[in-house]
């Protein structure tokens, strides 16, 4: 049965979420971070030699990026028996715009909300950074808001893999308090929230303070 490695307040929640939208049958093996340090416990190098959440374990394979996961989980669990395939058909144009959102999300977008994170917490000694980093993101969420202008989801007519990976962006921002400008991304990232399958994640995963 496929494990998910889940660290509280991190990434893998939206790998939980995918999993309750799939009703795929799945382990949970929780990790709590350090109260101090925020950092994951060392405990998760026995998993992966990076330490880092998601990751997951089906059989003899194991996947640690959330890109990777979420497309292993989809070709893997997501097709036939009545599921929703949560991915357009590789041989459609929507397949390329699903593909480049599963890539746009942690390959650009996460890149400045990162930057964001940890230069605040230099203070006055970042402050030097803040004019570029914030032009980068109003930059990348002002795209993001631009691509969902009359759209319910990222990708087609139905949720995607694509909304379950860029879902990270969306909250990110909300917890830095730069979604009011963008009315399309939080829009969109409300009814993401709304969703049953969401809701059932949170339960499962614990307490998690980008959903608030």
């Amino acid at each position: 049965m496929l494990t998910l490695h889940h660290l509280n307040d991190s990434r893998s929640q939206r790998i939980l979420w995918l999993l309750e939208e799939l009703g795929t049958p799945y382990e949970i093996k929780r990790y709590q971070r350090d109260a101090t340090t925020r950092l994951a416990p060392p405990e998760l190098t026995a998993v992966h030699p990076l330490g880092k959440s998601p990751v997951i374990t089906d059989g003899g394979i194991t996947i640690a990026e959330s890109g990777a996961i979420v497309d292993y989980i989809i070709r893997t669990y997501g097709q036939g028996n009545g599921k929703s395939a949560m991915m357009p058909r590789p041989d459609s144009a929507d397949f390329e715009a699903y593909n480049e959102w599963l890539h746009y999300s942690e390959g650009s977008a996460m890149l400045p909300l990162m930057l964001n994170l940890y230069v605040s917490r230099l203070k006055e000694a970042g402050a030097p950074l803040h004019p570029r980093i914030d032009s980068e993101m109003k930059n990348h969420l002002g795209y993001v808001d631009g691509a969902l202008k009359g759209r319910e989801f990222f990708v087609g007519n139905s949720l995607s893999g694509a909304d379950i990976q860029m879902s990270f962006v969306g909250e990110m921002a909300k917890v830095f308090e730069k979604l009011a400008p963008y009315p399309n991304l939080a829009a969109w990232l409300t009814r993401m929230h709304a969703r049953p399958a969401f809701q059932r994640s949170v339960e499962k995963g614990g307490a998690y303070r980008f959903a608030k």
